[in-house]
């Protein structure tokens, strides 16, 4: 069975997690963790510091002796908020590619979001039902509202813990003032989340990542001392299986962190050297949120964005996991609220969808697209039309744009550009290496694109009369040439016909065969 890797390059600290496939579930074999601060110096200046990629390099340099002793199948990288801010990211993704041989995938809060909640709720006791998943990593802030397994809403912050040191409190122990104005920017920054997520009403509350772990950890300190803790941490542990904070003490906890210097704050029990740099941005952002939204406190769990990267990676190949249809019903709810947002009418679509997947189906030996190609189809078969909410005139440009900067769940940007490839030359123009769309899609991919292009311009010609029902079709595929036998619905099928033919000739440029075409 495959063996997958999850790389994390985070703003404070980068992360690996190695799991095989055993039985349709994942089995950890090897976890690795380096503080490399990634995101200082993008918070100070804009731009990552020769001294962290460095640093973060040798960190990769291990991973990737880690990653080729359990011989790892699959590798996927991730990077989120510093280098989503780096003004010179593409220089340090350069250095890793050069390095390691590993593309580095840029990702969105948003999907750093979905990433967290499908590693949480795919491994996590109790994460199934109504919760609210709180993820703070070093640049930012993701809170998440979750029911029945499936995102209800989500927000991302600026509100790194490391992003926060970098950008207010710069001296030791922190100046009054600089607190004071923490605080306001924390308190904006929720305001904005609440409009969004509103007052949750949940039973559960989850949070991850190393600031979480620490004020779970040290929360009781505050309060009880250290012996009483110890008592008060094990019946915690026992009672819940995890750690866990309650909110009266987080708050007197980073009340008492901001007035502390470093050394203070170091011995500090669960909090120790490196997170004692940092911790106590986050800290207060955790008491406010906490406090805003009515929440009484949160339980630790140490699953995290590779979780998620990890459950992507096996539900791509292992069909048969529940967790491949939750990613595909996810993406489908996706695609269809942009359809929404941008009033596409499903029924007026629907047949195009139908019709390119029938075609994916039918001509498989005569496109050799892969598999996922059939998803790709349906999305932008779905999608073609949403530049017409802009402008009618050169709508397939508005269109292509849309889907390309839309965030859309369970689509990667590399996904998200071929979709919209695709959607954007179903008008005069076809694809060129050159075009601004086919710069950000792999060379590789270029040749996969063209096709699919060809077979969503067929689903497209299959339904120029909107009035008409829905065509039959049936295909015949020779050697040398492709025939599409139709059957008239109630208008015809004349005009479709015409339309299908008009791409024979670049049928015969991509795929090499003849195509025919035949009204019943």
């Amino acid at each position: 069975m495959p063996t997958f890797a999850a790389i994390d390059i985070g703003s404070n600290s980068c992360r690996l997690k190695i799991a095989s496939v055993q039985m349709h579930r994942l089995k950890t074999l090897h976890e690795d963790r380096e503080v490399t601060r990634l995101g200082e110096s993008v918070f100070q200046t804009g731009v990552i510091s020769p001294e962290a990629m460095a640093s973060t390099i040798r960190a990769l340099k291990r991973f990737h002796k880690a990653v080729q002793l359990h011989v790892a199948d699959k590798v996927r990288v991730v990077a989120t908020s510093a280098m989503r801010d780096a003004r010179n990211a593409a220089a340090f993704t350069e250095w890793v590619k050069a390095t390691t041989g590993w593309n580095v995938e840029v990702i969105s809060g948003l999907e750093e979001g979905r990433l967290i909640h499908l590693g949480v709720v795919t491994h996590e006791v109790g994460a199934r039902g109504r919760c609210l998943l709180i993820d703070l990593g070093g640049g930012s802030c993701e809170v998440t509202l979750s029911d029945g397994g499936r995102i209800k809403s989500m927000v991302s912050m600026p509100l790194g813990a490391v992003r926060l040191k970098e950008e207010f409190l710069r001296s030791d122990p922190p100046a009054k003032e600089d607190v004071a104005r923490l605080k306001q920017f924390i308190d904006r920054e929720l305001k904005r989340a609440e409009k969004k997520l509103g007052t949750p009403r949940v039973g559960l509350v989850i949070a991850t990542s190393g600031t979480a772990s620490a004020l779970a950890e040290a929360s009781g300190h505050v309060r009880k001392g250290r012996a009483a803790n110890k008592t008060l941490a094990k019946k915690r542990l026992e009672r819940v299986g995890a750690l866990t904070a309650d909110t009266p003490d987080v708050r007197r906890l980073a009340d008492r962190l901001a007035k502390m210097n470093n050394s203070e704050r170091e011995a500090v029990p669960g909090i120790g050297p490196r997170r004692s740099e940092i911790i106590v941005g986050g800290s207060l952002v955790y008491a406010s949120l906490l406090e805003r939204m009515g929440l009484k406190g949160f339980r630790y769990s140490p699953l995290g964005l590779r979780d998620g990267m990890l459950a992507q990676m096996l539900a791509e190949v292992d069909l048969r996991t529940s967790v491949h249809q939750k990613i595909e019903s996810e993406r489908w709810a996706g695609v269809l609220e942009v359809c929404e947002r941008y009033g596409i009418e499903q029924r007026r679509v629907e047949p195009v969808r139908q019709h390119v997947v029938e075609l994916f189906n039918a001509l498989a030996r005569v496109h050799e697209l892969p598999e996922e190609y059939r998803l790709w189809l349906e999305a932008a078969a779905m999608m073609q039309d949403v530049g017409k909410f802009m402008n009618h005139q050169g709508h397939y440009r508005h269109t292509q744009y849309i889907i390309a900067n839309s965030e859309i769940f369970g689509f990667s940007p590399e996904q998200r550009m071929i979709v919209s490839a695709v959607a954007r030359y179903m008008g005069k123009s076809r694809p060129d290496p050159l075009d601004r769309p086919m710069r950000w899609i792999p060379v590789e991919e270029h040749a996969n694109v063209t096709r699919a292009v060809v077979l969503l311009r067929l689903a497209v010609a299959l339904n120029q009369d909107r009035a008409s029902a829905v065509l039959q079709m049936k295909t015949h595929v020779y050697p040398k040439r492709v025939l599409l036998e139709l059957v008239p619905g109630r208008g015809g099928a004349e005009l479709e016909a015409w339309s299908l033919k008009k791409e024979a000739a670049y049928f015969r440029e991509i795929f090499r065969r003849e195509l025919f075409v035949e009204v019943a």
